[in-house]
């Protein structure tokens, strides 16, 4: 796990450009804290930061291959999970390895198949390869987009990088967002390519994107099918079950301490007992995290989302795991902290969070970081599996729209209700959710004689794997990479999801419940109480206090009139927000202030150039 960046220019030697090649390369220090690296030939530079995982001496980047015709350089992020079986494949063909590590393998895939190696691939990962022999550079993200790839047409050539940050870091790049960045930052619809900054996009998950002297080409090497299923229900239950005992054995693979991050429901849960299993096997014990809150077990409220506190059923998984376990407790002050919200936001590059559930995932991941390198997490099963409840909700599922947009707008508001009138008219968020939408539902395939209901079932699944969880998977890379924690996501496997998808809805909720599938796959390892425990989000405060300093912190926002998120937000709005007599409660009422103080920290920490005209 590491952090990735360059720079191509056809038309000049990058040699003389250290200085800026070095900066792009800084900006990624916090993803990989290790090591450093830069390679510079000719009209290419590929700059490294390592956290080392695998083969830790031997592992170092850019790391490159020598061939008669030329050069082949490779900068990589992620693991490659299979790179055991395809070590040995490659060497049955001739060729010849210097260290232990996923690395060398995949320059050795692309030396014998070309971006073809892509295919090959079991895993997360965002990787570059300078191919000398032909004057080209292969950009390469993995199916489900786990690992942030970004990359900036130049008019001689790219810059890319893990993380936006990486390419601004460059003169040729320009910190603007237009209208069509902004709608971007008031939506939840990830709409695939898009990075917000003009000029910038993202490697699709997926895709590989080439780059020579006559231009840029994509190509998609995966993409999420529909399929027949064959197989009945207890069939699918037991191949369920053999596919995460194989996920979890392989993701298990490291030479630095790891552990699995533990919340008390069904995903997490199950993952953490299946790796508790294997690891016991071998006389070792798993470690688990939890976050938690100060006084929350006793001031708990249920709510339509959350009906029960997490921490009783993490303990209860503790014990019957037997895992070493560690209770993450964080209190207001530190959730509303100013600094750990800069710290967020600078991880983010772009002000589109989750106000206090970021700031409690930043400060779980920093406190992992203490004792673990690496952790697994139950991230994505709820996408794979339909564990929302807008899978339930019958408005959702028979709205002409993004499902969860649905359950947003009821339990947490809407980002745009902060927006100032004229920008809001000029963004037409409306328009632009409901072209996306009908964009993201085009290229969903129906199967012959699928019913209406299992058809309208398929499209909520796919949305859910093709844009939903794009968001969470970009928000717990970058909260764990922003400490040097490398977060694994099992139920991620492309085996995993290409199966799932294509079961029936009346197989993935056959007894009417939410997560059928994975539930009874896991039966054996869950206490009952968790096999029995309705659906929970990730918990956020319910302390009075954060939302006390969060109206604090926006009453001084609005003591600097001149501050130009005052061209974004409603001022008016804010000022009625901040000056309740009782402090905001709940999500959606923290929402907006949330949003706002995320918005001026943006505008003061990057000084983006608004263009709205």
């Amino acid at each position: 796990m590491c952090g990735i960046t360059g720079w191509i220019s056809f038309d000049r030697d990058l040699r003389a450009e250290a200085a800026t090649v070095d900066a792009m390369t800084e900006t990624m220090a916090c993803r990989g804290p290790d090591d450093r690296g830069v390679w510079t030939e000719g009209p290419a530079a590929l700059g490294h930061r390592r956290l080392a995982i695998i083969d830790l001496p031997g592992g170092r980047q850019p790391m490159t291959a020598a061939t008669p015709d030329g050069t082949v350089a490779l900068v990589y992020s992620g693991e490659t999970y299979n790179f055991t079986e395809l070590r040995a494949e490659l060497a049955a063909r001739g060729h010849r390895f210097t260290t232990d590590s996923d690395t060398e393998v995949v320059l050795r895939g692309y030396l014998q198949w070309g971006d073809a190696v892509a295919e090959r691939l079991n895993g997360m990962y965002a990787f570059a390869v300078w191919d000398g022999r032909q004057d080209k550079l292969v950009m390469v993200r993995d199916r489900m987009g786990i690992k942030p790839f970004y990359y900036h047409p130049t008019p001689d050539g790219v810059l890319f990088g893990s993380e936006p940050k990486a390419i601004l870091a460059n003169p040729m790049a320009r910190r603007r967002v237009t209208l069509d960045g902004l709608r971007e930052l008031f939506t939840f619809v990830k709409t695939p390519g898009h990075a917000v900054w003009d000029g910038m996009r993202e490697v699709e998950p997926g895709t590989v994107v080439t780059v020579d002297s006559t231009g840029l080409s994509t190509r998609a090497y995966w993409r999420l099918e529909t399929r027949p299923h064959p197989d009945d229900r207890d069939t699918t239950v037991a191949t369920v079950r053999t596919l995460l005992d194989d996920i979890v054995r392989r993701q298990l693979v490291a030479d630095v301490p790891r552990c699995t991050l533990l919340s008390g429901g069904l995903d997490s849960s199950a993952m953490t007992a299946l790796a508790a299993r294997q690891l016991a096997e071998r006389g070792e014990k798993v470690r688990s995290f939890a976050v938690d809150f100060v006084g929350q077990a006793d001031r708990f409220v249920a709510d339509e989302l959350r009906s029960t506190p997490d921490t009783p059923f993490v303990h209860d998984v503790a014990e019957a795991a037997d895992t070493d376990h560690q209770d993450i407790v964080l209190d207001a002050q530190s959730l509303a902290d100013p600094e750990v919200r800069a710290r967020v936001l600078r991880a983010r590059d772009l002000p589109m969070g989750f106000g206090d559930m970021d700031a409690s995932l930043y400060l779980l991941f920093r406190s992992i970081r203490d004792h673990s390198t690496v952790a697994l997490s139950g991230e994505s099963a709820d996408e794979v599996f339909g564990g929302y409840l807008q899978f339930f909700d019958e408005e959702a599922r028979r709205a002409d729209t993004f499902p969860w947009l649905v359950r947003f707008s009821r339990d947490f508001g809407d980002d745009g209700d902060v927006m100032r009138p004229d920008l809001a008219a000029a963004l037409d968020l409306p328009t632009y959710v409901a072209e996306s939408y009908r964009t993201a539902i085009a290229g969903i395939d129906r199967l012959d004689g699928e019913s209406d209901f299992e058809y309208r079932m398929r499209r909520i699944c796919h949305l859910h794997l093709t844009r939903f969880v794009r968001v969470l998977l970009d928000r717990k890379d970058r909260m764990s990479m922003a400490v040097g924690l490398e977060v694994r996501v099992p139920f991620c496997d492309h085996r995993l999801v290409e199966y799932v998808y294509n079961a029936p809805w009346s197989l993935k909720s056959y007894d009417g419940r939410e997560k059928t599938l994975l539930r009874e796959a896991t039966a054996d390892v869950l206490p009952k109480s968790v096999y029995d425990r309705v659906k929970s989000p990730y918990p956020s405060t319910q302390d009075p206090a954060y939302a006390l300093a969060l109206q604090s912190h926006v009453k001084d926002l609005l003591a600097r009139p001149g501050h130009p998120v005052f061209e974004l937000v409603d001022r008016e709005r804010v000022r009625e927000a901040a000056h309740r007599d009782t402090p905001v409660s709940t999500q959606a009422a923290r929402r907006g202030l949330e949003k706002t103080l995320d918005l001026a920290l943006w505008l003061d920490l990057y000084r983006p150039e608004i263009v709205t005209g």
